[in-house]
């Protein structure tokens, strides 16, 4: 998280919005409520409301005309005005970073046509190829269209069928991917940290 919050405080983010659960009181007791010039606010699942209900409930603190989602398990580098720019012009509400891989085995791959996202194939492919890396934008103009009741996938109710409608704008140009949610990885994210300061 710590990574995370420099990353963007380096790329000129200057509020983040935290959505937490399972040992929330911990993460805001370490955190507070600045990271240097990031103000942070805290948006608290009592119970599990899934990927999209989290979303949806940190939305209600949103200021502006947009905002940037990022999974907190995830490393990637990329300036955030970018997808957000990528998103505008191709007349999108919704914009998705991904990462170029070795091998999308693992993943899963992204299909894109014409800078947009087109499909998703599933995991278990091989090859070199372009993967969901987990960041997103999501213009205002998007917030009235996600669904109402509390609990629901980001993934499955709007990621899926809006990329196939051709409403999710495609941004390519990000480096340095680590998803930390395996061992292996958490300790190549730790080498890459304390070799490059990220």
């Amino acid at each position: 998280m710590a990574w995370l919050l420099d990353a963007g405080m380096r790329a000129g983010l200057r509020r983040v919005i935290l959505a937490t659960g399972y040992r929330s009181g911990q993460i805001e007791q370490v955190v507070g409520h600045r990271w240097g010039d990031i103000e942070i606010a805290y948006s608290r699942e009592d119970e599990p409301l899934g990927t999209g209900g989290a979303i949806g409930l940190a939305l209600g603190q949103v200021r502006g005309d947009g905002v940037h989602l990022a999974n907190g398990d995830t490393f990637l580098r990329y300036q955030p005005s970018a997808p957000e720019a990528a998103t505008r012009a191709s007349g999108c509400v919704m914009g998705i970073a991904l990462a170029r891989v070795e091998d999308v085995g693992r993943y899963g791959a992204v299909e894109i046509t014409g800078g947009k996202v087109t499909g998703f194939s599933e995991k278990g492919g091989s090859g070199p190829g372009l993967i969901n890396a987990g960041s997103y934008y999501l213009a205002r103009e998007a917030f009235d269209r996600l669904p109402r009741e509390a609990a629901w996938s980001f993934e499955e109710r709007l990621l899926r069928p809006w990329s196939e409608r051709g409403e999710v704008a495609a941004f390519e140009a990000t480096s340095d991917f680590i998803d930390i949610g395996v061992p292996e990885d958490y300790a190549r994210a730790q080498a890459m940290f304390a070799a490059t300061g990220a």
